[in-house]
């Protein structure tokens, strides 16, 4: 009898356990459309990604116009857009404007400061914060595609500050 009641309580308590972990399942929000315009003002004004688009491979990148394309330069360890820096960036947006046919490839780099995996991952954020600012001066997102150096492509030479600042960059190649 004893064993009866012990083999009943354990069941009842398995089976308790069991429907506390079922349930209905949970019902999402319905929520209204936004064009694909709205949600890249949406993300570059909030400093959200914005989803890269796919990229023709037969696209040839040519070294920009070095008076236009300045390299924009950032902190140690940052990836935020200084405000020396958004005057360049506001240049390039104004050229292509003018360029409508023209795509930009946004280089990301750093200094020899910190891990390979580190580096590419913080250039990658570089060149994301440049292709933010510019979609939110209304550049279209699908003519401008990113990609991080790392460290693995110095400007500069050397182990020194000035080395290093020069090397912490975005550079923009334009596509031909």
């Amino acid at each position: 009898m004893r064993r009866t009641i012990v083999v009943l309580l354990t069941v009842f308590l398995a089976a308790g356990v069991l429907l506390s972990f079922s349930g209905c399942a949970k019902k999402a929000p319905v929520e209204e459309p936004i064009t694909e315009s709205d949600r890249e003002a949406q993300a570059a004004l909030s400093g959200e990604d914005i989803a890269l688009a796919e990229q023709p491979e037969d696209i040839v990148y040519i070294e920009a116009e070095p008076d236009v394309f300045e390299n924009i330069h950032f902190e140690f360890d940052r990836y935020d857009i200084r405000s020396v820096d958004e005057v360049i960036l506001q240049g390039i947006a104004a050229w292509l404007d003018e360029h409508d046919a023209k795509r930009v490839l946004i280089e990301g780099h750093c200094d020899e400061r910190g891990t390979n995996e580190y580096n590419m991952a913080l250039g990658e954020q570089r060149a994301l914060a440049a292709r933010r600012f510019l979609v939110g001066l209304g550049i279209e997102s699908s003519r401008l595609s990113t990609i991080s150096f790392g460290e693995e492509r110095p400007l500069a030479l050397g182990s020194t500050e000035q080395a290093w600042a020069r090397n912490r960059r975005a550079h923009f190649v334009v596509s031909e």
